[in-house]
């Protein structure tokens, strides 16, 4: 039997897009058994939109034009297995319960939810149980003579959060009936972290060898707000990888069903349950004392650069944007951000600098800035912010009968470049980059309104650590794009006479390894002075993390490359004691 992956992207809500490729396969007259994303027909993650009545009606007049169109055709041989929602509505047409299905569509008949998705995540950005009901049977569904075993994403993924492992219960129940398993397919919208293809694969490759038949993973692609879905679909039959689809991008393959081996499934490690909570949420800290951050290998690197160029792209053009802006300050954060978008950079699209100095702000700053989009091929416009900003405390002293001096003087020079950012944002109907890193962002060292601004975060999911050896990677693979310059000299926003990063916080090599500590929820500041950190700069950066949240909670969406980020699926309250 011929098996047909389609890794598909389309927008969120785009039902028109989604019903059209099915009606595509059944005009094309292609046979065999075609599969499909998990909620392929709507899109994922929905949130709150499963509930809207608008988005309901629409997604049911949808289902109604596909039944309709599958009702007309005579096409043998052609099944899909499509993910959808399936609802039961009330009397007033309002949702009762909402299921996470597996369709089966073949030509004759209607739509069909043959299965139901059993495990419904509801941890980090996930909160399924909010809005599904769970299924509580398996599905083996014989088609084309083949017995095929259904699963929906995280049913692959069973854990101490989980009641049940529908691994385990699907060959409970093949043995009970006396069923040979020939293919386990699984439906999934699976969220991208670094690391997690090789995750996926080995979690295929036990349940292959659990149920003794090949594994079929087939991954939606998409990158919606700040989670990004990178595909990869995937064939395995026990430890053999047969066939894998494209990365970040739309794919289509089509296979035979491989051979399974008997004699290799016994001989291998037996099915382990994975513990979500645990590996999720564990600190990667190089041994030492104290413990340094992991620094990015060139793969990681590598990695990271393919998904930060999906995520912006994907954002921009489902937004509906081809201009991209950039500010400029001589530093590395926004080099790196400039830089990154010069190379993901498509035809008709472009980029614009600004560089906006201030009195404070060092010659240097300039001319590094200058050098960069030199290098780049980038118009550079330098507009200052020094007058406006004299005028500003001139005002203020005027009207308030007192100086502005401090944090209040800092501030206002950043979101003064802020506004002017903005304003030629509009002017050009250009997407605002953000260029603040996960470090600023988890001590509070970014403006609110200020420096902060960005349609969405490019480096907000990279400690500042990793955004030298981000760096250090991209000249190394395009010959020293980034000056030397901007990458060794000293840290600072330049808001005062003097300023350095080093002086309001500790060195980012023992910052960023303290700041994963305590995001990964797995070391309290008691565990990290055991560690070797002085107690003195933990309190003073737990303190700065803590009080910071108010700012995060208004933050712009940050591209999520790593298993526990800020954003999406970092929720707790804003007011709350120190504890």
């Amino acid at each position: 039997m011929k098996i047909h992956l389609h890794q598909t992207n389309f927008t969120i809500a785009d039902f028109d897009s989604a019903r059209d490729y099915l009606f595509k396969i059944f005009e094309e007259k292609k046979e065999g058994l075609h599969l499909f994303p998990e909620m392929f027909l709507t899109g994922y993650p929905l949130q709150d939109i499963c509930l809207h009545k608008q988005f309901i009606d629409r997604y049911l007049e949808t289902v109604s034009e596909i039944n309709k169109f599958l009702k007309k055709r005579k096409e043998k041989g052609i099944t899909c297995l499509i993910g959808g929602l399936d609802y039961t509505m009330d009397q007033e047409g309002l949702p009762l319960q909402i299921r996470n299905v597996a369709f089966k569509a073949e030509a004759g008949s209607e739509l069909r939810p043959i299965y139901t998705k059993r495990l419904l995540p509801n941890y980090d950005i996930f909160d399924e149980e909010k809005y599904y009901h769970p299924g509580d049977e398996c599905a083996i569904e014989k088609i084309n003579g083949k017995n095929i075993a259904i699963m929906i994403c995280e049913d692959m993924w069973p854990s101490s959060m989980h009641p049940i492992d529908p691994g385990l219960d699907l060959k409970i129940y093949a043995e009970k009936k006396n069923i040979k398993v020939d293919l386990v397919v699984n439906l999934s919208a699976s969220p991208w972290h670094i690391g997690k293809d090789q995750k996926r694969i080995k979690r295929g490759s036990e349940i292959s060898k659990l149920l003794h038949a090949p594994f079929i993973y087939v991954n939606k692609v998409g990158g919606e707000d700040e989670i990004l879905f990178d595909g990869g679909s995937f064939v395995v039959a026990g430890d053999n990888v047969i066939d894998g689809l494209k990365r970040f991008a739309p794919d289509y393959k089509e296979i035979e069903i491989p051979l399974f081996s008997e004699e290799k499934a016994k001989s291998n490690k037996p099915y382990e349950m994975t513990n979500t909570w645990e590996s999720l949420f564990k600190a990667e800290l190089k041994p030492g004392t104290p413990p340094t951050l992991n620094e990015w290998t060139d793969k990681e690197c590598e990695e990271a650069l393919l998904a930060l160029r999906f995520g912006i792209q994907e954002y921009a053009k489902k937004c509906g944007f081809k201009k991209f802006l950039v500010a400029l300050s001589g530093g590395m954060d926004s080099a790196l951000v400039l830089t990154i978008v010069r190379i993901i950079l498509e035809e008709g699209q472009e980029v614009e600098a600004i560089y906006m100095p201030g009195l404070y702000s060092a010659t240097m700053s300039y001319e590094l800035s200058f050098e960069l989009c030199k290098n780049l091929g980038i118009r550079l416009t330098s507009l200052p912010i020094k007058f406006f900003h004299s005028a500003i405390r001139n005002s203020y002293k005027e009207n308030f009968k007192e100086s502005m001096e401090g944090l209040a003087d800092e501030n206002i020079q950043s979101r003064m470049r802020g506004a002017l950012l903005y304003a030629h944002s509009n002017q050009k109907n250009s997407m605002v980059l953000n260029t603040s890193n996960k470090s600023e962002i988890a001590v509070g060292y970014s403006t609110l309104y200020g420096d902060s601004v960005g349609a969405i975060s490019v480096l907000g999911d990279i400690y500042k650590s990793n955004v030298f050896t981000l760096a250090k990677y991209i000249n190394k693979k395009f010959e020293n794009i980034i000056p030397e310059g901007i990458i060794t000299r000293p840290p600072s926003a330049e808001l005062r006479e003097g300023q350095e990063d080093s002086q309001s916080l500790p060195p980012y090599e023992r910052l960023d390894a303290m700041l994963e500590g305590m995001l990964s929820y797995r070391l309290s500041t008691k565990d990290l002075i055991e560690k070797g950190f002085s107690e003195e700069e933990v309190n003073k950066v737990y303190g700065l993390y803590t009080r910071s949240e108010f700012k995060r909670f208004q933050f712009c969406p940050i591209i999520k490359l790593n298993a526990k980020s800020f954003g999406f699926g970092y929720r707790v309250p804003i007011c709350k004691k120190r504890y």
